[in-house]
């Protein structure tokens, strides 16, 4: 490689970081609009890589399960790209494998996604934007592939029934969602009871343009966006609005044990916290720092791990959903220890509770947040997350500009406060698998 070639490359990173940099600090522009489809879209413009981002996020995630047919999410989003009018699923992977063009996404609770990756060049775009349309809007779930992804459901189902972990995931999500959606859990089964008219029914219902946001990040103009944006969304399943979820009944305090063979216990402590744009988040998030969220900064890893060897890592976090997601900690230590470990954690979260966190750790934990955030909005990709969950969720367009100043001005009263109205000893459950 020459000398100057060397050069025009170096430059070219310089300037690629540069903007990448100025737009971390200002935040990103987001535009937004309802297509004629009714479809609500976001739209970042970026024109510093010839990259599109696509994601379309449709309110069809697992708590929108029927009774009796939990797991039907997850298959209707993992057979959508698995033969469409037109082409089978192998001729989809090669058509985008020929665009250099990616699928990727997946179900959680509230939403199920499709992204898709592409270059922005009009050659590689429009095919793959083409490919991305007939996965959305005819989906045909083939007969032996429906049969070959429930099979293969099943028998991940059936393993995950080994594993102490899953069994303690599982297990606490119950406990904390006894009577809501959001507790609901796909077994053998309730996903053999599934049939193929089933998705065929879910997708009608559920995949359509009342139901979606389309979050569009890239090297596009705001012309192009709309155009593809309507492509997208014009033709799907009529239907309607997705009906809110209910809000969660907060469960009685309890703990419960599950006895199994292996040699670490997997301990679980939470309740149903804090729903998308509560205005307690940014104290929860903050205090949550110095409580389990800061790593090896953090109190309970100091307190557990440093001063007890008690685990390898301890962890909390708040997980915020359409309703009340959970806050939650979590840690596995060896069986024998697994009271006393438990002990402590208790002990660590009802001194918090109490007394928040110091002054110094409050400011370790700003200095953190808005330190790191840059990172956050450093790329297409996560560009593409943030805008896709502020549509989503419908949180103010200016989110990303005002986080860092929302994380600075939290005090250590407002962190008490949002915890005392969030994080409550009788609304706790304990889950732990494999302890003594």
């Amino acid at each position: 490689m020459s000398i100057k070639l060397l050069k025009q490359l170096a430059g070219f990173v310089l300037l690629v970081c540069v903007q990448c940099a100025q737009l971390a600090e200002a935040g990103p522009t987001i535009e937004h609009w309802v297509a004629p489809s009714g479809a609500s879209v976001f739209f970042v413009e970026n024109h510093t890589l010839p990259i599109l981002d696509v994601q379309v996020d449709f309110s069809a995630g697992t708590a929108y399960d029927p009774p009796g047919k939990s797991g039907l999410a997850l298959l209707t989003r993992g057979l959508l790209d698995q033969g469409v009018a037109g082409m089978d699923e192998t001729q989809i992977a090669n058509q985008m494998a020929d665009l250099g063009a990616i699928f990727s996404g997946g179900v959680d609770m509230d939403r199920a996604s499709i992204h898709l990756r592409t270059l922005s060049a009009a050659d590689k775009r429009v095919p793959a934007v083409d490919v991305l349309q007939a996965v959305l809007v005819s989906p045909l779930f083939p007969p032996a592939a429906f049969e070959r992804e429930k099979a293969r459901s099943i028998a991940a189902l059936k393993e995950a029934l080994t594993r102490p972990e899953a069994i303690a995931s599982k297990a606490f999500w119950l406990a904390m969602y006894p009577d809501h959606p959001y507790g609901q859990q796909a077994t053998p089964e309730s996903v053999q009871s599934i049939e193929r008219d089933d998705l065929q029914a879910y997708y009608k219902t559920h995949y359509s343009a009342q139901r979606a946001t389309v979050a569009i990040v890239g090297d596009l103009s705001r012309a192009d966006a709309e155009a593809l944006a309507q492509q997208l969304t014009a033709t799907l399943p009529a239907g309607n609005a997705a009906v809110p979820l209910p809000s969660p009944q907060l469960p009685k305090a309890s703990e419960q044990r599950i006895a199994h063979p292996a040699a670490q216990a997997h301990l679980l402590i939470g309740m149903p916290a804090v729903k998308r744009g509560d205005p307690d988040f940014f104290p929860l998030l903050v205090g949550n720092y110095s409580l389990g969220g800061g790593g090896f900064v953090s109190r309970l890893m100091k307190e557990v791990r440093d001063k007890r060897g008690f685990a390898y890592s301890v962890f909390s976090y708040f997980h915020p959903l359409a309703q009340s997601g959970p806050f939650q900690i979590g840690l596995q230590t060896k069986k024998s220890q697994a009271n006393d470990a438990l002990k402590v954690t208790r002990e660590v979260l009802a001194d918090f509770l109490a007394k928040g966190p110091s002054e110094a750790e409050l400011k370790a934990a700003r200095q953190n947040l808005v330190g790191s955030f840059p990172l956050r909005i450093d790329s297409n990709q996560k560009i593409l997350e943030n805008v896709a969950v502020i549509g989503y969720y419908g949180l103010p367009l200016d989110y990303l500009d005002r986080y860092a100043a929302q994380i600075e001005k939290v005090t250590v009263a407002d962190i008490r406060a949002a915890f005392s109205r969030h994080v409550t000893a009788r609304h706790l459950v304990t889950l732990v698998v494999a302890g003594e």
